[in-house]
């Protein structure tokens, strides 16, 4: 479920400065917001999945088009807003500096008719993932709504957002919840530094009702904290082109992976790895992966610090 999607505008440049005109090295517009990102990967690996959008105005027509052209199974909500339009520029290395649009409103009838969207779709799913950011107006405890009534029916849940509808959703009790680095420092009020740090910051949202937290470090990988304990591994990228949407490749392979574990977590880092070796958005395919690359730490060392 994605409430905010988005067109993506990815732009590569040389170097980005202030206050300059600056030539491109090429320009690429591909749907985008988490779930539809999600959705996505697991299209490109084979993997079922129905990806449930808000589409308003113009900018919803051609994201509609765009959606279809990729071959996703969508259910599209009308709503009377517009579908926000996003801008990331890449610079070699894979830095990025996105631009991101608030979005248009959701009305309470709008969001009651995705919440029968959700219902039916969910019938025969096994996981349901609400990701990303909330439109203006809507109130930060969607998800953990979202959450309790889909967990009272026995469907596994993910969360995959930041802020008050992170904090809102825990206790809830998500399967699982997927921060970054920054989203998780910002649900517990304090820098994470170390992996240490990251190890107490998931477990305090465990206390407050995840069941599972998966944290995606960039460069540093990813950390699973779950009842089995803890584990982290990696995935070495020598030649960064874009980190857009590579958080989203990750929770995609470990869903499909089957969401537990070690496995799941090797596997969630070679398909986020895999997406950051590829411009803009673009999702790995099965050629693209790299697990040879990925290693697991069992017994990872806490004491490391993270990249700045």
């Amino acid at each position: 479920m994605t409430l905010n999607p988005s067109l993506d505008r990815t732009i590569e440049v040389d170097r980005l400065t202030r206050g300059e005109m600056i030539r491109t090295r090429s320009a690429r517009l591909d749907p985008g917001g988490k779930g539809v990102n999600v959705s996505r990967a697991l299209l490109a690996a084979g993997v079922p999945s129905t990806a449930v959008v808000t589409i308003g105005g113009p900018e919803g027509d051609q994201l509609r088009r765009l959606l279809s052209d990729e071959g996703l199974t969508v259910r599209a909500v009308p709503v009377h807003g517009h579908t926000r339009s996003n801008v990331a520029i890449a610079e070699p290395g894979g830095v990025v500096t996105k631009l991101n649009e608030p979005g248009g409103r959701l009305s309470a009838a709008e969001l009651a008719e995705v919440a029968e969207v959700i219902a039916a779709e969910s019938v025969a799913a096994g996981w349901v993932a609400g990701c990303g950011s909330l439109p203006p107006g809507v109130p930060d405890d969607l998800y953990a709504d979202l959450c309790a009534r889909l967990t009272a029916a026995g469907i596994r849940v993910a969360i995959d957002s930041s802020g008050p509808a992170l904090r809102a959703a825990l206790p809830a009790g998500p399967d699982l919840v997927k921060p970054n680095r920054e989203e998780l420092a910002e649900a517990v009020g304090r820098p994470v530094g170390t992996l240490a740090d990251v190890v107490t910051a998931a477990r305090e949202l465990r206390s407050l009702g995840a069941r599972a937290v998966l944290v995606s470090l960039g460069a540093d990988g990813a950390v699973l904290v779950d009842d089995d304990g803890v584990v982290a591994g990696e995935s070495p990228v020598d030649r960064p082109r874009s980190t857009v949407g590579a958080g989203d490749a990750l929770l995609a392979g470990f869903l499909a992976a089957g969401a537990r574990g070690a496995g799941a977590l090797a596997e969630a880092l070679a398909w986020g790895a895999a997406a950051v070796r590829l411009p803009a958005s673009r999702m790995p395919r099965p050629a693209d992966l790299r697990r040879d690359l990925v290693r697991i730490h069992a017994v990872p060392d806490l004491d490391r610090p993270l990249v700045p």
